[in-house]
């Protein structure tokens, strides 16, 4: 077994311009290294078709926002030198699959590990497992930088890597190995 905190992850949220399927308007990485989180990186991109209404209304990035921003494939190495090597987290982890994936066709993260399913399991008693709802639960917004709201990515990553490392430690208890919280072992038998 190895320890989940001998392993660098990057943490990723995206938001999207609301269309089917939906175009990347902005992309947020958290490292986690030693345990410890560091500081998140964040990209606003100009997508290829507008941004619709209701995309707006969640995450408040507009049109005018990215208008100047600069087009996914002006960032891919920078995104990629966070990536690369990295163990892959987010929340209900298919959906920025599948926007990153499309972007980036060749991305093929070792292991990937959704916060959401972790949740699900080890944290059996929650009434709902919306990000939002955790982060009231677990008070996992505490001391964050003031301006930061929730479906902006900064916040986003800080609160699920804050999520992760509280899964991944157990509560204080004794930490979950990679390859427990990776094969969704029972907690009781993923200790080491």
């Amino acid at each position: 077994m190895t320890a989940w905190t001998d392993y660098r992850y990057a943490v990723v949220d995206v938001e999207g311009n609301g269309q089917q399927p939906p175009d990347l308007v902005e992309l947020g990485i958290a490292p986690i290294v030693n345990g410890v989180i560091g500081e998140p990186s964040s990209w606003l991109c100009k997508p290829t078709a507008s941004i619709t209404p209701m995309a707006r209304r969640i995450h408040g990035i507009s049109n005018e926002m990215v208008s100047a921003a600069p087009v996914f494939a002006e960032l891919e190495a920078e995104v990629r030198a966070h990536l690369d090597g990295a163990v892959l987290v987010a929340h209900n982890a298919g959906v920025d699959m599948a926007v990153l994936r499309r972007k980036l066709p060749d991305f093929a993260p070792s292991t990937v590990l959704d916060t959401l399913k972790l949740s699900r399991r080890l944290l059996p008693d929650q009434v709902t497992y919306r990000l939002g709802s955790l982060v009231s639960a677990l008070q996992l917004d505490a001391g964050l930088p003031p301006g930061l709201h929730a479906h902006r990515v900064d916040y986003d990553v800080l609160v699920t890597a804050r999520l992760f490392v509280h899964l991944a430690s157990q509560a204080g208890g004794t930490p979950l190995s990679l390859e427990a919280l990776r094969d969704g072992r029972a907690a009781d038998d993923a200790l080491f």
